[in-house]
């Protein structure tokens, strides 16, 4: 899997970790979804924790365990599936601050999307990265320099635009 942020290919410092391996003492780890339980009751001060959850997660699911995240992954089955985007700004707006991953099946044609809706870095199959290099993703952060939604990616929106300039 190849790691984009900021329009650039980046190296992972987080470890994904299956559902049968024991839970480290220290580091960067991405469990699922039904484990999080256990890896938060464990309590490991000097461990970093990320969750990876389905598209289709409840955000009220993650309520208490967000101020305890650094990270969470919302996975993308396909890349006509918008559904982790809604997630995402959802998470957002229910104040999470740490890093928001996109994992899966997206395009660079929807990077600056995701971007807008929250999330910090993408996580892409290896055969797409070989298909879309960082060029075409640095290309597609910037295709657009104004928006119709508001989003988290600190830009005003086209209509707040026209809002201000009629006043």
């Amino acid at each position: 899997m190849a790691l984009i942020s900021e329009g650039r290919f980046v190296e992972d410092d987080w470890r994904r970790l299956a559902d049968e391996e024991a839970l480290p003492k220290s580091g960067k780890v991405v469990v699922s979804l039904a484990r999080l339980a256990d890896a938060l009751a464990a309590g490991r001060a000097e461990l970093a924790l990320g969750v990876i959850v389905p598209n289709t997660t409840e955000p009220s699911t993650l309520a208490d365990a967000l101020p305890r995240l650094q990270l969470v992954s919302i996975s993308f089955p396909a890349f006509a599936d918008g559904r982790g985007f809604s997630l995402a700004r959802l998470l957002r707006r229910a104040g999470f601050s740490g890093q928001l991953r996109a994992s899966g099946r997206l395009l660079a044609d929807q990077y600056a999307h995701a971007v807008g809706c929250g999330f910090d870095t993408v996580e892409i199959p290896d055969d797409i990265a070989r298909r879309q290099d960082e060029a075409q993703w640095r290309a597609a952060l910037h295709a657009y320099a104004k928006g119709y939604q508001r989003g988290c990616a600190g830009r005003s929106s086209i209509l707040e635009e026209r809002r201000k300039a009629a006043k």
